[in-house]
């Protein structure tokens, strides 16, 4: 397997020392990368700035103005979680770029999968507002581009918080499936079951609401009686992964238990419908911890399994979860 990391220092430059999304979070994967055997197969490569023709395709112009303003001004906020530092539009597009030129790349086989590992992080942000830590979409940016040019595209999302801004900007659009495992209730109070599309877009968004403390074992049923078996009738052109650790059961904003393994495996699971992955990183704020689920994932991906020594006890309650799933989207795929 040819597995490339996309990543710039440039990335760094967007940061608040006293905010949990910092600049320390890429330092430390990229260390624990490069001590890793992993750092003499993968690659890094820089990431392609995005244009602004294909940025105001997803996002307001009033939107980007907004940040475009601030970022010459110097370091503020939008709202009360989400900052803007100088240059912070070129490092927003750059950011964005990065998962897009992945994307092309794995999609005219240059490279089998990639991870991007990207700041500001994305799927919160909506098409009309930036919020939650992230300015544009990574994610969104990338899979409206390439469902214009006839592709397919899933974006899988297990961080902890509802995706809220990639659900809103497909939630009419069936050449976009969005599915999303999450904690509720949490930020940002969306991604209820119920929540499942409207018009074209019907049934192509799946949401599933874990408890508190639910994990591994709930990941995994879900994946394999709900997610999986519609992601295999979609029939993906590529799957792009919102990949938040911050699902992780260490993690400072969490509530969920999922082990760094988890991390690796379900790559493993959506490889077997569709190998061609972009990874695009969200949340995950516990520096002890990012690198080690980085890694779970890296060696599932260049096909060198890697093991972390993490166990955690976890609640049950899926079944549930995974019934009211079905009985919300049976309708429209056959599970």
């Amino acid at each position: 397997m040819k597995t490339e990391i996309v990543y710039s220092k440039e990335y760094l430059r967007h940061d608040n020392k006293g905010h949990p999304e910092n600049a320390e979070r890429l330092r430390t994967m990229i260390k624990d990368f490069k001590k890793s055997k992993l750092s003499q197969e993968i690659k890094i490569v820089e990431p392609e700035m995005l244009s602004e023709d294909i940025l105001i395709k997803v996002h307001s112009q009033r939107m980007i103005d907004q940040i475009k303003e601030i970022n010459f001004t110097g370091k503020s906020w939008i709202d009360l979680d989400t900052y803007v530092c100088m240059d912070d539009y070129d490092i927003a597009r750059l950011a964005a770029g990065g998962v897009l030129s992945a994307a092309e790349k794995v999609l005219d086989s240059e490279i089998d999968n990639s991870f991007v590992l990207t700041r500001p992080p994305g799927h919160h942000a909506t098409s009309e507002r930036s919020m939650g830590f992230c300015l544009f979409n990574n994610a969104a940016i990338t899979a409206h581009y390439l469902s214009n040019k006839n592709k397919k595209i899933l974006i899988f999302d297990p961080d902890v918080h509802h995706g809220n801004g990639t659900q809103q900007i497909f939630y009419n659009d069936k050449k976009v499936m969005y599915q999303s495992i999450h904690l509720s209730p949490h930020y940002p109070g969306t991604g209820d079951i119920e929540e499942i599309g409207i018009g074209d877009g019907k049934g192509y968004t799946i949401n599933a609401q874990f408890s508190y403390g639910m994990g591994d074992i709930a990941a995994k049923e879900t994946l394999k009686q709900v997610f999986l078996p519609i992601a295999e009738q979609f029939k993906p052109d590529l799957i792009i992964f919102s990949t938040g650790y911050d699902s992780h059961h260490s993690d400072p904003l969490g509530g969920l238990r999922f082990t760094a393994n988890i991390f690796g495996e379900m790559i493993k699971y959506y490889q077997r419908i569709q190998p061609k992955i972009v990874c695009t990183l969200e949340g995950g704020y516990n520096l002890n911890w990012i690198g080690k689920c980085l890694l779970s994932q890296l060696g599932q991906m260049n096909d060198k399994k890697i093991i972390i020594n993490d166990k955690i006890d976890e609640k049950t309650g899926y079944e549930t979860v995974i019934s009211d799933i079905k009985k919300e989207i049976r309708k429209y795929w056959k599970i």
